[in-house]
């Protein structure tokens, strides 16, 4: 059963300017050091930054939180399938949360156009047998 659906939206030229204006600072806060190394690594690394931020915060929305209700940025972990698919580990007080709301699995979707990324994140909790 759905528990919760989260999307949002970023301008990567917004993550651009946060990375010149604040440097490592900003990355080092935001990011793990895995999305870190793929992100940067890439020809266009805020293209694929944006994309990351805007899958936190659309987990941030399942969970029913936002930012500065105590969650971390790197609390929310995007990963790569071997296919290449995205998806969403969450650690410390973000896993906390999904296991009060009984969160089982999260389902993640990323898209991007050159100057948009896009995150949809769909928590899904387990439905008691009767």
């Amino acid at each position: 059963m759905i528990q919760g659906v989260g999307i949002d939206a970023v301008e990567v030229r917004r993550i651009g300017a946060l990375r010149r204006r604040r440097g490592r600072a900003f990355v080092d806060r935001v990011f793990t050091p895995g999305e870190q190394t793929y992100c940067l690594a890439q020809r266009r690394p805020d293209l694929h930054l944006a994309g990351r931020f805007a899958l936190k915060e659309a987990a941030f929305k399942v969970l029913g939180l936002g930012f500065g209700t105590g969650l971390g940025f790197v609390e929310v972990e995007v990963t790569r399938g071997a296919d290449g698919a995205p998806g969403v580990r969450l650690s410390g007080a973000a896993a906390r949360r999904a296991r009060q709301l009984g969160i089982t699995r999260l389902h993640a979707s990323l898209s991007h156009t050159d100057g948009l990324a896009v995150g949809v994140v769909v928590g899904e909790r387990r439905v008691a047998r009767r």
